[in-house]
C-alpha cells in the first residue's frame, strides 16, 4: 500500500500525522509512506528525524492574514497545485491523508482533480484535529472519502460526508502512558508535586511571564513544588534566572523532547490548549490548568479548552484574565485539594482517545 499525508506547517497538524504513519508502518512494515509538506513548516526538520520520506511544494497560510500575505498566499496556490498533481502522478498512493494546514490544500485539490482525469483510484481521507475545523478542512471535506474528528460537535460542520468521531491520534509512547489514579486519589504522597509548563514548541511568552509572578505567591510551598517548565528559546535565559533568584527546584529548559517522560512525572499541566496538546494529556489521563492562545485561527483553542472544562477535564483560565496570582491561587487549590486533581485525572481519562491512530489506519484499509 502507499500511502502520502499531506499537510502540517505546526507540530498540531504534523504530529497526528506522524502518529499514522508509526501506527501504518506498525502494522505493516512495506508500507510506502510519503509527507508533502513545506519547507518553511515543522515538517521539513521533523519527518527526516522520523525516517520518513518527505516532498516539498509551495504553500503558505491564508487564514487570519492580512491582505497582502493573503494575496501572496493565493499566488502560491496553483504553483503548489501544480507541484502536488506531480508527485502524485509519481508516487500513486492508494490514499491520501490530510491533517490539515495550509500545505494540505493543494494537495487534496490536486487529487481532486486528478479524480476528474481518469477514474477514481486514491481515496482522499481527512483527520481534523479542532473542534471548529479549518478552513482547509472545511472545503475539501465536501469531497472527501472519509472524515475523522476528534471532538463530538464537529460533524455538524461536515454534514452530509461519513464521518468517524476516533480522537486525535498521539505518539504511541504517549498513548501507553497509564493514568496515576490509585482509590480515586492522586498519587503524591510523601513526595514533591510537579508542575509541568509549556506553550508549544516556541513557548508562549505570556505563560511565562505569568508562571514567573506566580512564584512569590507560591513560596510558603516552595519545598513541596518540583516544575518543570519549557520555555523556548527567547525566554529561557531570563525565566530560568527567575526561578534561581526565587529558589525553586526544577528544570527550566528552552524544549523538551520527551515529551512521554515529563508527562509520566507531572501531577498537574499549565499549557495553550491545541489539538495535539489536548489529545496527548487525555490520552494518559492528566490533570490541567488550560490557557487557550487568543490569536488562534476561528478561536478554536478556547472551543477546545471549553470543552474538556464542560467535561470536569480540566480548568481553564483566558489570557486576558491570566496574572501570577491567579495561577498561584489554581495551583494552591489543586495542590490542597488531592479529590479534585483526581476528579479532573478521571475526566480527563475519560475523554482521551488513546487508540485513535489504530482506529484511524483500520479504516482506511477498509475503504481501500
Amino acid at each position: 500500500m502507499k500511502v502520502i499525508i499531506a499537510g502540517g506547517g505546526t507540530g498540531g497538524h504534523l504530529f497526528p500525522g506522524i502518529a499514522l504513519a508509526h501506527e501504518l508502518k506498525r502494522r505493516d512494515s512495506s508500507v510506502e509512506i510519503l509527507f508533502i509538506g513545506t519547507k518553511i513548516g515543522i515538517e521539513s526538520r521533523v519527518v527526516p528525524k522520523e525516517g520518513f520520506k518527505i516532498k516539498y511544494i509551495y504553500a503558505e497560510g491564508f487564514t487570519g492574514k492580512g491582505v497582502f500575505k493573503k494575496i501572496k498566499s493565493i499566488s502560491k496556490t496553483p504553483a503548489g497545485t501544480f507541484q502536488s498533481m506531480m508527485i502524485l502522478n509519481s508516487f500513486k498512493p492508494d490514499i491520501v491523508i490530510g491533517v490539515g494546514g495550509y500545505a494540505f490544500g493543494p494537495v487534496g485539490m490536486a487529487a481532486l482533480f486528478l479524480a476528474r482525469l481518469k477514474p477514481r483510484t486514491t481515496k482522499l481521507v481527512i483527520q481534523e484535529q479542532n473542534l471548529f475545523p479549518g478552513l482547509t478542512n472545511r472545503v475539501l471535506g465536501r469531497f472527501a472519502d472519509l472524515i475523522f474528528t476528534s471532538f463530538e460537535g464537529s460533524e455538524k460542520f461536515f454534514m452530509g460526508r461519513k464521518i468517524y468521531f476516533t480522537g486525535n491520534p498521539v505518539r504511541k509512547e504517549i498513548a501507553d502512558l497509564k493514568s496515576r489514579i490509585v482509590n480515586n486519589q492522586s498519587s503524591i504522597v510523601n513526595r514533591q508535586f510537579t508542575i509541568l509548563v509549556f506553550g508549544g514548541s516556541q513557548g508562549a511568552h505570556r505563560i511565562n511571564l505569568a508562571m514567573i509572578d506566580s512564584l512569590k505567591s507560591l513560596t510558603k510551598v516552595r519545598d513541596s513544588l518540583f516544575i518543570i517548565h519549557q520555555t523556548g528559546e527567547k525566554d529561557f535565559e531570563f525565566v530560568k534566572k527567575a526561578y534561581e533568584e526565587n529558589k525553586f527546584n526544577g528544570e527550566v529548559v528552552p524544549f523538551i523532547y520527551d515529551m512521554a517522560d515529563v508527562y509520566r512525572r507531572a501531577d498537574l499541566l499549565i499549557c495553550r490548549s491545541g489539538a495535539t496538546t489536548l489529545s496527548e494529556i487525555t490520552a494518559c489521563g492528566k490533570a490541567a490548568i488550560l490557557i487557550p492562545f487568543p490569536f488562534a485561527v476561528n478561536n478554536h483553542q478556547e472551543m477546545n479548552a471549553l470543552a474538556l472544562k464542560e467535561h470536569n477535564a480540566a480548568e481553564m483560565i483566558l489570557e486576558k484574565e491570566l496574572h501570577g496570582e491567579l495561577l498561584a491561587d489554581m495551583i494552591l487549590s489543586l495542590m490542597q485539594d488531592k479529590e479534585r486533581l483526581a476528579n479532573l485525572e478521571r475526566g480527563s481519562r475519560k475523554m482521551g482517545k488513546p487508540e485513535a491512530a489504530s482506529e484511524i489506519v483500520e479504516q482506511c484499509y477498509k475503504i481501500i
